[in-house]
């Protein structure tokens, strides 16, 4: 985001595979973000790493260990996204992974694979290192591959691994150079880890509602090393606030007409899915009319959306952020927020 499940679950994706179409009328994935690794992560992608606050009671934070292990045992969350800096992982571009940070991170992590969920690997900076936008005048594609070939080293083994190459890409000059730099990515995955999904980002901080016409045609041409799409899954986020920023507690519009509609259109005719891993609103009446209608639609269209990931849980304040997703804890009894509860669970808690 800027700055920053009705139905019985359903049966895991297979890997290396793009999932057979479905007439269950139910996503395949649903979850919420796990955020804090990327706290102090700007829109330029410049990162003040003494502001990155791990959402690990292990490490002086919230509990997202615990809060994952009630989305996952009580509401049927299956996958979760865990948000972290570039700079978080590495010291410079092309660097190896800081050993300390990695260590930390990875904790989230495992904690994340210890509920059987898909876990993202999402790196959340915007297609930057310092207001410097990758393989057009910033880090080489090269040097982004490394951070890439590196994470997947660590995790070619776990099939629930999915790896989010880049957060809401935006302004970005040039689509086909973006789509090139995804491409390497994919590549250097690939080289390491052949089965698991990997999120293809677009431009216009991914946008449902730009995809099919602006980002969509290039990110078409990006394969993997064999010339398959296999488990290539375009990524999409749509918030449903007055200038879809996701910074407002109101909800106006579920961005059927608009974007989800038109988009299942383009999958289809283009043979691919995509996944939602931002979306949500505030806990108000608004926001479970319009996401639970926007939910709905998805559910239906579930040959070509896999799922939605919600914004967001794991280190913000259940007290103070707009969009918090984080359940509160009184005890041994976790309890969701309202619109987790009215949206986006798949099973009473």
């Amino acid at each position: 985001m800027f700055s920053a499940l009705t139905a019985a679950l359903a049966l895991a994706v297979a890997v290396y595979a793009l999932p057979a179409a479905r007439d269950t009328g139910a996503v395949q994935f649903v979850g919420t973000n796990i955020a804090g690794f990327d706290f102090g992560c700007s829109i330029q992608g410049a990162c003040n790493l003494t502001q990155a606050y791990p959402p690990l009671s292990a490490l002086g934070g919230p509990d997202g260990a615990g809060q994952m292990q009630h989305f996952s045992k009580d509401d049927g969350m299956n996958m979760f996204r865990l948000p972290v800096g570039w700079q978080f992982l590495v010291p410079s571009p092309g660097s190896p992974l800081d050993s300390a940070n990695f260590a930390k991170y990875d904790q989230l992590v495992q904690a994340c694979l210890a509920t059987d969920a898909y876990c993202i690997i999402d790196i959340h900076n915007y297609a930057r290192w310092n207001n410097q936008i990758i393989g057009q005048g910033g880090p080489t594609n090269d040097q982004f591959a490394n951070v890439w070939s590196q994470l997947a080293t660590k995790y070619a083994a776990q099939q629930k691994i999915v790896f989010g190459i880049m957060n809401e890409p935006h302004d970005v000059p040039d689509i086909d150079k973006w789509a090139d730099t995804v491409q390497a990515a994919v590549t250097a995955i690939r080289a390491v880890a052949a089965k698991q999904m990997i999120l293809l980002p677009g431009n216009d901080w991914t946008s449902a509602q730009q995809m099919p016409t602006k980002s969509g045609p290039a990110l078409l041409k990006v394969k993997n090393p064999d010339g398959s799409f296999d488990g290539l899954i375009i990524d999409v986020h749509k918030y449903l606030d007055s200038d879809n920023s996701g910074t407002h507690t109101e909800c106006v519009t579920d961005n059927i007409s608009t974007a989800f509609q038109p988009l299942a259109t383009w999958l289809r005719a283009n043979k691919r899915q995509a996944l939602n891993t931002e979306t949500g609103g505030g806990n108000t009446a608004s926001c479970a009319k319009y996401l639970c209608s926007q939910i709905a639609f998805l559910n239906a269209n579930s040959d070509v959306f896999l799922g939605y990931v919600g914004w967001s849980a794991g280190a913000f304040s259940a007290a103070t952020y707009e969009l918090s997703e984080v359940p509160t804890k009184n005890g041994n009894t976790w309890t969701d927020s309202s619109l987790v509860k009215a949206c986006i669970a798949r099973k009473s808690s």
